[in-house]
């Protein structure tokens, strides 16, 4: 059993919003497995209560293109942070991060450390992100980098407000015929925040993760134990559709999935992507 540090704790509360209490007894039962203490404080239903404590904010914006080669087209995006909204809405920070992508697209990056690499005139991404303190008066990073690749490349980058940059930007690749209908599922992408293309495509641990929360919850909440294997499917489908794009109902017409609409046309979606500022990784 590993033992349950302060660390521990804070781990999950940041992770869950679950209060000290809640958090060390779910560790407890876990044996100090951070995964487990998790899926016992979804299973008990415990909410988070406001926002994480001591989260520090993450601001910024996102810089998207797409560029056509003799294979199609790839779609790169890149979210570069400040610490505050008003660093993030100035001309030269939004100069600064198209510039930033447009070294990922030089690069042909495929991930945030090749970003990171890549040449940046005579130094590196990671010597000018660095560099870029000085001329902002506030920390600067590198967040989240995606890039998708496809017949047609759709992008749509989503502002919350008219005088800041792109707070998300969702991608998504399909195939010519798809393209038809990229646009409403960039749209999809950006509102519904889904993570997986398929269900096929949802990783076996968290597939088998939620069907112990299900079980765990259908039995705590008195279901007859010979009827619970169908309510845990029931509620694993309930999933799906939330978190897989083409399994989603349709934001403007939620009687067909996103599936169906790429039936509609004979169209096909190949790989999406979604960055919202301030969602990834915390320092």
């Amino acid at each position: 059993m590993a033992a349950i540090t302060a660390a521990l704790i804070k781990q999950v509360r940041e992770d869950t919003g679950a209060g000290m209490m809640d958090v060390k007894k779910a560790l407890t039962e876990a044996e100090g497995d951070v995964a487990r203490a998790k899926e016992i404080i979804r299973a008990k239903g415990i909410q988070a209560a406001g926002k994480r404590e001591g989260r520090k904010a993450q601001e910024g914006t996102i810089g998207s293109k797409v560029v056509k080669s003799a294979e199609g087209e790839t779609g790169y995006a890149v979210e570069v942070n400040s610490e505050t909204d008003f660093v993030a809405k100035t001309p030269k920070f939004v100069e600064f991060a198209d510039t930033v992508l447009g070294y990922a697209i030089d690069a042909d990056a495929n991930s945030v450390d090749e970003v990171l690499a890549a040449k940046a005139g005579d130094e590196t991404v990671k010597v000018a992100v660095e560099e870029a303190a000085a001329l902002f008066g506030e920390h600067v990073k590198l967040g989240q980098y995606a890039k998708v690749s496809g017949p047609h490349v759709e992008v749509y980058a989503h502002k919350k407000s008219a005088e800041m940059p792109p707070s998300i930007v969702a991608m998504i690749a399909t195939d010519e015929a798809g393209a038809a209908v990229a646009h409403e599922a960039a749209l999809q992408i950006s509102a519904m925040g889904a993570k997986w293309l398929t269900r096929e495509d949802v990783p076996a641990d968290v597939v088998e993760s939620e069907r112990r929360v299900a079980t765990e919850k259908s039995l705590a909440e008195g279901k007859p134990e010979k009827i619970v294997p169908k309510i845990v499917e029931g509620r694993l489908n309930a999933f799906f559709k939330e978190v897989v794009l083409l399994e989603q109902p349709f934001v403007k017409d939620p009687s067909k999935t996103v599936g169906k609409l790429f039936d509609e046309v004979g169209g096909k979606a190949l790989a999406f992507a979604r960055i919202e500022v301030g969602k990834g990784e915390e320092e």
